[in-house]
C-alpha cells in the first residue's frame, strides 16, 4: 500500500475514532485502541508493517516523557514530597510488590514477576485525569490523591526503564521468551554495544559522564543557545531546534546503553525553569501527541482476538483480578492516608485499572525478552480491558457509591442551633462572596457545606458554617428553612443543584430562590425546577473584565462602562428571549436561529458609539470623554 497509503488509513482511522471516544467518555487513549483494532484485527487493513511503525511511533513515548520532565519543576516536587513519596510511592512499591508475589506463585520466574509487577502498578492519567477535571472532582481530596499517586507513578516510569534490561539480563540470555524485535527499551541490542569492550568501571564512569553532561549542559548551555534562537523570531527554527535537543539526547543515551528515555525526562526536568519552557511544550506536543497516537493504534492493531475468543473467561477473569487487586490495595491506601466517605471510593476506583505506560513498557520488555511473548499478548488484552471498564467504574461510583459514602459519612452533619432569615447552601468561590455580604450588613445568615477542609478555613475567619449535605431534605429542614425568607442555592454540583432547588420549590413555597447557574442553559433548568431567580456565576465577572479591557485598549472609562453595560442589557434580554426556544433535553433549530439573529443584532450595537444623549442621569457624575477622543 506504501507510507502515503499506510498514513492515510491510521489517520483516518484516529480522526473517525477519537472523537467519538471522546463523546462517549472513554478518553483518547481508548480510542486510538478501538481504531487500531477495527483498521487490524477486524477489517485487517493493516499488517505486518505495524511493528515496524511501532518502533517509529515509540519515539513519541521520548517526546512525552520530556514533556512530562518539564512539567516537573524541582520547587513544586519539593513542595508535595510527603504525598509523592508517602502515598505515591507507597502505592507504587506496595502494588508492585503484591502483583509480584502473584506473578511468582503462578509459576513465572522472579524477574519476570517482578517486571509485570511493575507495570501492573501504573494506572491510566489520561483516563483518570480527563475524567476528575470533566466532572469537577480533581479538587476533592480524592481527586487530589489521585493526582499525587498519577505523578509519582510517572516518575516512577524512568527507573522502571532502566530496571527492565536488568532484569533481563538476570534471566538466562536475555531472550528467553521474546522475539527479539528492536525497541527503545533494549539496552542490549542498542549503541551500548559500543562500549562493550570496555572495563565496566570505564562503561559506568562514560555514562555517569554523559548524565552529568545532561544536567549541565541543560542549566549553563542551552538557555543560550535557546535565547539565541528566539531572537531570529523565527517559529520553524526553534521548533527544529526542540526536536534537535530531544533527538540528540535520545541518540546519546542510546549511545551508551541507556534508555533515551531516561535522558530526556532528566533534560526536560533541568529545562522546567527555564525561560522557554512553555515554548518548548507547545513545539514537541503535536509531534508528542501525534507519535503516541500512532503507538496506541498500532498496540490496538496487534491485539490477538483470537487469543481473546480462544479463552474469554480467563482474560475477563484477570482483567476484573486485576482491578479487584488493586482496588482493595488502594482503599487500603486511602484509608491508612485518612481519605474517608467518597474520596476514598474516588480514589480506590479511579485508580482500580492499568494504565497506557503498561503498552510502552510491554514493548520494552518485549525487547528485552524479560517477559514471555504469550504472556505480554494476553496482559496486553488484560490492560486493554480494565481500561475499556473504567468508566464504568466512574459512572458506577458517581450514581451508586459517592450518594451513600455522603450519607454514611464518617464525620454526622452538625447540629445546626441557629436561625435565620438567609439559608446558603454551598460555600464555593459563588456562595462565599454571597454569603459575606449579607454578613457584613448585619443580616442573620445560616450556612450549610460538606467540605470539613472549607469549614475549618471559614472558621478561622470567624463564618460559622454548618458541616452537611444541603441537598439532604433533613438537613434543610433542620436548618430552619420553613422559618426562613431566602434560600441562596449554591452547590457545586450542576444536577444536585436542580434537584435541591426542585424540592425547596415545592416543600416550602414561601421562601424566595435564589440560584447560582452554570451557563444559561443550567439558567432555564433552575427556573424550570422553581428558582425566582438564577445568575450566572461568571458572568458579572466576565462584564468586569471586559469593561476594563476595553480601559486598557485606550476607551475612556464612561465609554468603557457604557459597552459594557450595553452588552449586558443585550445578553439579558437574549436570555429572556430565547427561554421560549429552549426545551428540558436541549436545543432545536428554532433556538439556533434566534441565537444567531441576537449575534448579528450585538455586533450592530457594540460597533456603534452612541452619543452622551442617551446617558442616564445616574451616569452624569461620569467625566465625559473629550469631543476629539480618537478612541470612539
Amino acid at each position: 500500500m506504501g507510507l502515503l497509503g499506510d498514513a492515510f488509513v491510521y489517520l483516518c482511522a484516529a480522526v473517525i475514532a477519537v472523537p467519538i471516544a471522546n463523546r462517549l467518555g472513554l478518553g483518547s487513549v481508548l480510542g486510538y485502541l478501538i481504531a487500531g483494532v477495527v483498521i487490524g484485527p477486524i477489517l485487517g487493513i493493516v499488517g505486518k508493517e505495524t511493528a515496524d511503525v511501532q518502533h517509529f511511533a515509540e519515539f513519541g513515548v521520548v517526546m512525552m516523557l520530556f514533556l512530562v520532565g518539564l512539567e516537573l519543576r524541582p520547587a513544586m516536587l519539593w513542595k508535595m514530597r510527603q504525598q509523592l513519596i508517602g502515598l505515591g510511592g507507597l502505592q507504587v512499591v506496595g502494588t508492585t510488590a503484591v502483583f509480584t508475589g502473584i506473578g511468582y506463585l503462578f509459576g513465572l520466574s522472579w524477574q519476570s514477576a517482578v517486571a509485570l509487577g511493575m507495570i501492573l502498578a501504573l494506572s491510566s492519567t489520561a483516563i483518570v485525569l480527563q475524567t476528575l477535571n470533566e466532572k469537577g472532582w480533581m479538587k476533592t481530596q480524592g481527586g487530589q490523591s489521585s493526582f499525587s499517586v498519577l505523578l509519582t507513578q510517572d516518575i516512577a516510569v524512568i527507573p522502571m526503564l532502566a530496571v527492565l534490561p536488568l532484569l533481563a539480563a538476570g534471566n538466562g540470555d536475555g531472550h528467553g521468551g521474546g522475539d527479539g524485535s528492536d525497541s527503545h527499551g533494549d539496552a542490549a541490542a542498542h549503541g551500548g554495544e559500543a562500549l562493550a569492550s570496555l572495563p565496566s568501571w570505564a562503561q559506568a564512569l562514560i555514562i555517569l559522564a554523559v548524565i552529568a553532561a545532561i544536567i549541565i549542559a541543560g542549566r549553563h548551555l542551552l538557555r543560550p543557545v535557546f535565547r539565541f534562537i528566539a531572537e531570529a523570531r523565527l517559529r520553524e527554527i526553534f521548533t527544529a531546534t526542540a526536536l534537535l535537543l530531544v533527538i540528540g539526547i535520545a541518540l546519546l543515551m542510546d549511545f551508551v546503553g541507556l534508555s533515551p528515555a531516561l535522558g530526556t525526562f532528566l533534560a526536560g526536568v533541568v529545562l522546567s525553569d527555564s525561560d522557554y519552557r512553555h515554548e518548548l511544550e507547545a513545539d514537541i506536543e503535536p509531534f508528542k501527541g501525534l507519535l503516541l497516537g500512532l503507538f496506541f493504534l498500532t498496540v490496538g492493531a496487534g491485539i490477538d482476538f483470537g487469543l481473546l475468543f480462544g479463552a474469554p473467561l480467563t482474560i475477563f477473569g484477570l482483567a476484573v483480578g486485576l482491578l479487584s487487586v488493586k482496588f482493595a490495595l488502594l482503599f487500603a491506601l486511602g484509608t491508612i492516608f485518612k481519605l474517608k466517605g467518597a474520596d476514598r471510593w474516588l480514589f480506590a476506583l479511579g485508580l482500580a485499572q492499568a494504565g497506557e505506560f503498561a503498552f510502552v513498557l510491554f514493548g520494552f520488555a518485549a525487547g528485552s525478552g524479560v517477559l514471555e511473548t504469550g504472556l505480554l499478548q494476553t496482559m496486553t488484552l488484560v490492560v486493554a480491558i480494565s481500561m475499556v471498564l473504567t468508566p464504568a467504574l466512574f459512572i458506577f461510583y458517581e450514581k451508586v457509591v459517592a450518594p451513600r459514602a455522603v450519607a454514611t459519612s464518617d464525620r454526622e452533619p452538625d447540629k445546626i442551633d441557629s436561625r435565620g432569615r438567609v439559608v446558603v447552601a454551598g460555600m464555593g468561590r459563588f456562595g462565599q462572596i454571597v454569603s459575606r455580604m449579607l454578613l457584613t450588613s448585619g443580616y442573620d445568615v445560616v450556612i450549610l457545606d460538606h467540605d470539613p477542609q472549607t469549614i475549618d478555613n471559614l472558621s478561622r475567619i470567624g463564618i460559622r458554617t454548618f458541616y452537611g449535605d444541603a441537598t439532604r431534605p433533613d438537613l434543610l429542614h433542620g436548618a430552619g428553612l420553613e422559618d426562613a425568607d431566602l434560600f441562596i442555592a449554591a452547590v457545586d454540583d450542576r444536577d444536585k443543584q436542580t434537584l435541591m432547588v426542585e424540592h425547596v420549590a415545592k416543600t416550602y413555597p414561601n421562601v424566595k430562590i435564589l440560584a447560582r447557574a452554570r451557563d444559561r442553559h443550567h439558567v432555564y433548568e433552575l427556573e424550570n425546577a422553581g428558582a425566582h431567580y438564577a445568575e450566572r456565576e461568571v458572568f458579572e465577572g466576565a462584564l468586569a473584565l471586559g469593561r476594563r479591557a476595553f480601559t486598557e485598549l485606550g476607551r475612556h472609562p464612561f465609554r468603557s462602562r457604557t459597552k459594557a453595560q450595553e452588552f449586558r442589557h443585550h445578553d439579558l434580554a437574549m436570555l429572556d428571549d430565547l427561554r421560549a426556544n429552549y426545551n428540558d433535553g436541549g436545543v432545536d433549530t428554532s433556538y439556533i436561529d434566534a441565537m444567531r439573529a441576537h449575534s448579528d443584532t450585538l455586533f450592530e450595537i457594540m460597533r456603534v458609539d452612541r452619543g452622551d444623549e442617551r446617558h442616564e442621569r445616574t451616569e452624569r457624575g461620569w467625566n465625559p470623554p473629550p469631543k476629539g477622543d480618537a478612541t470612539l
